[in-house]
């Protein structure tokens, strides 16, 4: 598909369609029996950048490696930090999907960043939600309602964000705790104290934790507020350079995930990670608690399905980002009843899988 008409003419053909862009998410981009992968990874391409205003817009295929390198040249960047960009994620999988890396912890996830959507329905209809502008407050918000649809209610075909300066020079404080206790009552500390921190990670190890905290600005400026960082840890060691950027991209590309490993989203509160850490025991996953403690990834040589029971228990949700396609929402759903009444309206006959 290399057109709106192409993805307009597909929808109204009348079969199942799970759209895919890079197939970076295989979890969630690989359709079911009975339903066929719509590929839009062709309608790809930026189609408007005003580096004065801080926004672009471009096509739902066009991959965020070459939005990024766009934006490199004018000194500016996507804060919500977007995963997976090294493996080919595009933007509308991005979005669909509502995912977002470690950089999120500072300002926000994809969710605070997108102005504007035009998607196709069920329907076969293009809808045109929000608008290219910051300053845009009219109307249905429909671009923060298709962050995380999974393509369920449209087929995204172009998207307009906001974004940021990039900060000139980055440094990492890594701590190591004797405990997972004392890893989570740091990174409380951290939460609370009126600092900027550009990510903050909490990585469980065989009875200890690894706290990693970013920050970004004037590189003059950066040792004395990682003085400040390692005041409040009781120490730690300073990363900087080619090694500190390799620390965040890796996280960014769950490097850190062995190869045919299932990887599940579970979003929660600093107060539940614990909590979440002894439902896991004996199952032998592998976990990282990104954005303050705020969403744990949690990756498994199993079927994502194995962690439905203990998310239920908890009353957490998990979405399945890698893994085989079938039940890709685990745990308690949250807003169902909401998204069932939005799905009638906008694919009553089911042709999106999602």
């Amino acid at each position: 598909m290399t057109t709106i008409e192409d993805i307009r003419s597909a929808v109204r053909e009348g079969a199942r369609l799970l759209p895919r862009g890079g197939g970076t998410k295989p979890g969630l981009s690989t359709p079911t029996e009975g339903a066929a992968s719509l590929d839009v990874s062709g309608l790809a391409g930026v189609l408007e950048y005003d580096p004065g205003e801080f926004t672009f817009t471009a096509l739902a295929g066009t991959r965020l490696a070459e939005v990024q390198a766009l934006l490199r040249e004018h000194g500016q960047y996507l804060p919500f930090d977007p995963p997976l960009v090294e493996k080919g994620a595009t933007l509308g999988g991005t979005v669909a999907a509502g995912l977002s890396g470690p950089g999120r912890y500072r300002y926000g996830g994809v969710r605070d960043f997108i102005l504007g959507v035009r998607f196709v329905d069920g329907h076969g209809e293009v809808i045109r939600g929000g608008g290219k502008v910051v300053k845009n407050a009219a109307g249905f918000d429909f671009p923060k309602m298709m962050v995380g649809s999974l393509g369920q209610l449209g087929v995204l075909v172009e998207l307009t964000f906001k974004v940021f300066p990039q900060p000139p020079a980055y440094l990492t404080v890594s701590r190591r705790c004797p405990t997972l206790a004392e890893a989570v009552a740091s990174l409380y500390r951290l939460y609370t104290a009126r600092m900027d921190i550009d990510a903050l990670d909490l990585l469980p190890g065989d009875g200890t934790a690894t706290l990693q905290v970013r920050i970004g600005g004037l590189a003059a400026a950066l040792p004395a507020r990682a003085e400040r960082v390692r005041a409040l840890l009781g120490g730690g060691e300073i990363v900087q350079g080619t090694e500190e950027d390799a620390l965040w991209r890796d996280a960014r590309e769950f490097a850190w995930v062995p190869s045919g490993w299932a990887l599940v989203k579970v979003p929660l509160t600093p107060r539940r990670i614990v909590e979440l850490e002894s439902a896991l025991a004996g199952k032998a996953p592998l976990r990282r608690y990104s954005s303050g403690g705020n969403v744990a990834w949690v990756a498994l040589p199993e079927p994502p399905v194995t962690l439905h029971a203990p998310l239920m228990a908890l009353g957490l949700s998990g979405l399945a980002v890698f893994g085989p396609p079938g039940q890709a929402r685990l745990g308690v759903r949250l807003g169902e009843a909401f998204e069932r009444r939005v799905k009638r309206v906008f694919d009553p006959r089911h042709r999106l899988s999602g």
